[in-house]
């Protein structure tokens, strides 16, 4: 781990260091380490980036300010985005991965913020896996997406994120020009295997930016 970079991190090479880089994105209160498993499993063998957030909210780690549950601070939100994609840059350069096969894995929190760099044109990702989402906001224009392909997984039970709030996240990414996939599964806000199943298989297909 190069300590000199913005965020703290867990950083894991491949087994092709120019090849497919993962950023990994926990959810409210977890740790650079949460997702490094799941990483594994969606695509073994690719470049693991994990940094934990770096905002503390009673104790738990987040990666943007919220005023209250679902309410998000839009202008931590903007500045927290943007700071991400700093160090998504920085850590290219210190690591020597390739910044155009970037893929973000985020659950939770770590999928809102993914969103955020989505729907804020950073350019920083060359897809997404988006683990129980919510549109974090409104953009005034909508970026420019042609063909980022993005999966979308969800609970239509999940008592933290209200389905419409997941649709519209899934209509501003299609409007832009992404192509959505999205799987609905019974539960609430949690991973289930027949999601992480349907990820792998999504995240791995032949024809995709980072293969």
């Amino acid at each position: 781990m190069n300590h000199n970079l913005s965020f703290l991190h867990r950083w894991e090479i491949g087994a092709d260091p120019r090849g497919t880089t993962l950023l990994l994105l926990h959810g409210t209160g977890g740790t650079e380490h949460d997702l490094v498993d799941l990483g594994r499993t969606l695509f073994s063998g690719a470049n693991l980036l994990s940094p934990r957030g770096q905002v503390n909210e009673n104790g738990m780690a987040r990666y943007f300010r919220r005023l209250a549950e679902g309410v998000f601070d839009l202008e931590d939100l903007h500045a927290r985005t943007a700071g991400l994609a700093k160090f998504v840059t920085e850590a290219s350069e210190a690591y020597g991965f390739d910044p155009t096969k970037v893929v973000a894995v985020g659950f939770s929190n770590g999928a809102n913020i993914a969103a955020s760099l989505l729907l804020s044109g950073t350019n920083t990702l060359a897809g997404a896996v988006l683990l129980h989402p919510m549109v974090p906001f409104e953009p005034e224009t909508l970026p420019v997406l042609k063909g980022v392909p993005v999966f979308v997984g969800a609970g239509r039970t999940d008592p933290m994120v209200p389905i419409p709030l997941t649709e519209r996240l899934v209509e501003l990414l299609t409007a832009g020009g992404a192509t959505v996939e999205t799987h609905w599964q019974p539960g609430g806000h949690r991973l289930t295997r027949e999601e992480v199943e349907a990820a792998t298989v999504w995240i791995q297909k032949g024809e995709r930016p980072w293969n």
